[in-house]
């Protein structure tokens, strides 16, 4: 089956309400969009939405990427190809996640919708729903606490709470969640490379009796081996997630004395599902479970995630709330959270329909 167009755009979408975390605050995203359409009508969406200061990667570049030559002669490539399409985009956008994902992302839904499957089939899907962590930003005790009850009233069971500033604050803001929460809520803790590892080594200490259930991207880029000082008891609740950007970089931090015991996973870092099983695939040789991440995203994305995620063996946690985050969207459906776990569709593709 032939494809006979592509679109792509960029659209400016406002968030539900501004966050902060350890190096920014943020009230709204951009997102590249890409369309591809085949010769029976079928169309598949992907997105593009990096994080510039993790990849180096904008969602206006990527929108203008789309727009080049190259992603125009996809126009008239068979889509049972679409892998051999994705290896050539992969060749030709290198370092670029953001435009290798709305690519890749596009190319799966054509084909999962074109042959009548989902994606999470396509690859063998392994687990059938997890709950996903919802985020509380850097903020005092009080604001934490009131958001907390709110997820909590919707029915979430496990928080992520983002840290970095401050960690002092960052343990008293933990302490307390468990004391007015107690058991009802797991907690997991993002610093965002926000710790030195005296700092990180504190936070351990102050925080173990409140039975964490991970730490994620403690200390900055480049410094992972500080982390060899810690028992591997301790490192087995560490998540790799800037350090982690692909393949290369899990088999980097595969190799030897192992810095994560997880390896957090976002199709953004990576660009994409092919990126995002090459570093499945590795995390599962090296007994590495995986945590499934994003950032502020389309429903598009967030979905693809869930496929891929579901399709892996290791995959243990997932934070796919970003979809939540946005206060419009250009899809609808894909997946149904009930009392905090996260279920896909049966429909082929990824299962969301444009609004």
């Amino acid at each position: 089956m032939k494809i006979v167009a592509v679109r792509s755009y960029l659209r400016k979408m406002a968030l539900t309400k501004p966050y902060t975390i350890a190096y920014n605050t943020y009230s709204d995203v951009s997102l590249a969009f890409f369309e591809v359409e085949l010769a029976n009508g079928i169309i598949g969406y992907g997105s593009g939405s990096p994080a510039e200061d993790v990849v180096g990667e904008s969602s206006d570049q990527s929108a203008a990427n789309l727009q080049t030559e190259f992603v125009q002669n996809i126009v008239g490539r068979d889509i049972r190809h679409f892998q051999q399409i994705i290896f050539e985009t992969i060749q030709h956008f290198p370092y670029l996640p953001g435009t290798q994902a709305a690519i890749d992302l596009a190319l799966h839904d054509a084909f999962g919708k074109f042959i009548g499957i989902t994606i999470a089939e396509f690859y063998g899907r392994k687990i059938n729903a997890l709950p996903t962590s919802v985020t509380i930003g850097i903020k005092s005790v009080q604001e934490a606490l009131e958001e907390a009850a709110g997820y909590k009233a919707l029915g979430f069971k496990i928080l992520k709470v983002k840290t970095g500033l401050d960690v002092n604050e960052d343990i008293e803001r933990v302490i307390k969640l468990k004391e007015q929460f107690g058991s009802y809520f797991k907690i997991r803790v993002d610093a965002n490379q926000g710790y030195t590892i005296q700092d990180l080594k504190k936070f351990i200490e102050a925080t173990r009796a409140k039975d964490l259930e991970l730490i994620e991207q403690p200390i900055p880029v480049g410094t992972e081996n500080e982390l060899l000082s810690l028992s591997w008891a301790d490192r087995k609740l560490l998540a790799a997630d800037e350090s982690l950007k692909d393949p290369q970089a899990a088999l980097q931090l595969a190799s030897n004395e192992k810095p994560f015991g997880i390896y957090n996973i976002k199709l953004m870092k990576c660009g994409g599902l092919v990126g995002a099983l090459g570093i499945a695939n590795i995390a599962n040789n090296a007994d590495i479970d995986l945590f499934w991440g994003c950032n502020d995203e389309s429903i598009i994305s967030i979905t693809a995630a869930l496929h891929v995620a579901y399709a892996c063996p290791n995959t243990k946690y997932i934070d796919l709330d970003g979809s939540l985050d946005l206060a419009e969207d250009l899809v609808k459906g894909g997946f149904e959270i009930k009392d905090g776990e996260m279920h896909i569709n049966n429909a082929p593709g990824f299962g969301f329909t444009i609004l």
